[in-house]
C-alpha cells in the first residue's frame, strides 16, 4: 500500500477494530445485511467490546441475551459467532417486522414488546433505533 493509501476499516468513518474485521464482513456477505448497519449495532450495543455484559444478562459485541446465543448455538464470547449471531438475529427480525426501524426495536426490546406495542415501546427504545440508523447512515461508506 502506498503512502496516502486508505486502508479498508481505517479512520473515523470505518471505526471497526482490524481484529473484528473478518467477522463483520463475513456476518454481513452471509446474511445480506449491510457492513455499516452491523458495525452501528455493535457500537450501539457494546462500544465493540467483546467481554461486555449488560444489566440484563447480554453478552458479547452484538449484545445477544444467553437464551438468543443457544438457539443460534453461538458463543457470546466468540467475536466472530457473535457477530454472526446477531446478524443472523436480525436478519429475522428484519423478516418479521419488515422495516428496519422495528427490527431494530426488537432487537433491543424484545419481539414481543414492539408486536405488542405496534412499534417501539420505550423512549430507550426509540433513542436505540435513531442512534443505530444514524451511525449507519454515516458509515454507509464503510468497506
Amino acid at each position: 500500500m502506498h503512502a496516502g493509501a486508505k486502508r479498508p476499516f481505517a479512520g473515523p468513518r470505518c471505526p471497526v477494530p482490524s481484529r473484528f474485521r473478518a467477522a463483520f464482513t463475513a456476518a454481513s456477505r452471509r446474511t445480506g445485511l449491510p457492513l455499516s448497519l452491523l458495525v452501528a449495532v455493535a457500537y450501539e450495543e457494546s462500544r465493540m467490546d467483546p467481554a461486555a455484559r449488560s444489566a440484563a444478562g447480554a453478552q458479547g459485541l452484538l449484545q445477544l441475551m444467553p437464551e438468543t446465543a443457544r438457539a443460534l448455538e453461538a458463543d457470546p464470547f466468540v467475536p466472530a459467532a457473535n457477530v454472526l449471531a446477531g446478524a443472523r438475529y436480525l436478519r429475522r427480525l428484519l423478516g418479521r417486522f419488515g422495516r428496519l426501524d422495528l427490527a431494530l426495536a426488537a432487537y433491543n426490546a424484545s419481539p414481543t414488546a414492539v408486536a405488542n406495542e405496534g412499534g417501539a415501546p420505550t423512549l430507550q427504545t426509540l433513542t436505540y433505533v435513531a442512534n443505530v440508523e444514524a451511525r449507519a447512515a454515516a458509515l454507509s461508506g464503510c468497506i
